[in-house]
């Protein structure tokens, strides 16, 4: 049964409070890949808000090796990890060095001897010839086999119904070429959500077509899993300037998401945190279950009802989280049966 799921999420409060709430159907299902930029509170975030997943998939690609020898990203974080009893899967990167990889085979034999091997074909390898190489590379670096990682073949933005043309062609391609190796796993992602919703109307819910899920949809391989951006995009504003955020929700049906930003009624946030909740659950979005449908839901659903107690920018993240990531484990359930 095609069940598994491997979001590509930040490793910020929002991100892993949604995490630390699963519900165990979504938590088994689920292998959250954490894309580490630099931050620095993660171990501690990791420390409060444990994954019910019980396994992460952690990416380093952006952080450069330490110039002290004597210190590991990568093993720092595998040695924390231990401790919390949370099993760390390394995520291989064609970019990595000769160093990297070899502590990602170390991070790798600490926890579950596995890795992830994430490669973007329009970056990484635009042939078979280099995607061999690549393979042959990341394996001999970190001393795994083809059937101790999970191949996540990232296809990054999908920007329009055109280009999602053009990413499924090449999600084909890359999946033929896939199949000349015992792969542990294959999973195919790509990610549809803008990387700025301020130019979107306010006060009214705005729909933005989940173009990556049509994409696995029309791919129809029984045998590949599903990875996606979770409710961000996969362009990754690091160096955008901080500014207040209005009250946002980015809330996943079947065919796409559904925008609420909210500055009605011009007062406190939690006036307009509140009057946005009470729009979302009169909505036809709504699941039938209700509050019961996620942890967000009843989030969501108890904002409707109180004045006090609006959230944040990490909150509004963690409740659109974590309802998209039991509407996605719920579709893969629902189409693989």
């Amino acid at each position: 049964m095609r069940a598994s799921y491997r979001p590509f999420l930040r490793p910020r409060r929002g991100e892993l409070t949604a995490l630390h709430h699963l519900d165990p159907v979504t938590a088994a299902a689920t292998l959250p890949i954490l894309e580490m930029h630099g931050e620095r509170n993660v171990a501690r975030l990791l420390t409060t808000l444990h994954p019910r997943t019980g396994a992460v998939g952690m990416d380093f690609g952006d952080l450069p090796d330490d110039p002290d020898p004597l210190r590991s990203p990568p093993l720092d974080l595998a040695e924390h990890l231990i401790d919390l009893d949370i099993a760390m899967i390394p995520v291989l990167r064609a970019h990595d060095t000769g160093r990297r990889l070899v502590e990602h085979g170390l991070a790798a034999r600490m926890h579950l001897r596995r890795g992830i091997l994430r490669l973007q074909p329009h970056v990484d390898a635009t042939n078979p010839v280099e995607a061999d190489a690549v393979t042959r590379r990341v394996m001999r670096g970190s001393d795994l086999d083809c059937e101790q990682l999970d191949l996540v073949i990232d296809l990054a933005e999908t920007a329009c119904r055109a280009h999602a043309d053009a990413v499924e062609e090449r999600a084909r391609r890359v999946l033929r070429w896939a199949r000349s190796r015992p792969w542990r796993s294959v999973s195919v992602a790509s990610g549809a959500m803008p990387p700025n919703l301020d130019g979107l109307p306010v006060d009214r819910a705005v729909p933005l077509g989940r173009l990556d899920a049509r994409v696995f949809q029309h791919l129809e391989e029984e045998d590949v899993d599903f990875a996606d951006y979770g409710v961000t995009s996969p362009v990754r504003r690091r160096d955008a300037p901080y500014h207040r955020q209005l009250p946002t929700l980015r809330y996943t049906a079947e065919h796409a998401w559904w925008i609420y930003r909210w500055a009605r009624r011009g007062g406190r946030s939690d006036d307009r945190c509140r009057d946005l909740c009470r729009t979302l659950t009169q909505s036809p979005q709504w699941p039938a279950e209700g509050a019961r449908f996620s942890w967000g839901d009843a989030q969501i659903a108890r904002r409707s009802r109180i004045a006090h107690g609006g959230g944040s920018a990490n909150g509004w993240i963690a409740w659109s989280t974590s309802h998209h990531l039991t509407h996605v484990v719920r579709m893969l359930h629902t189409t693989a049966t």
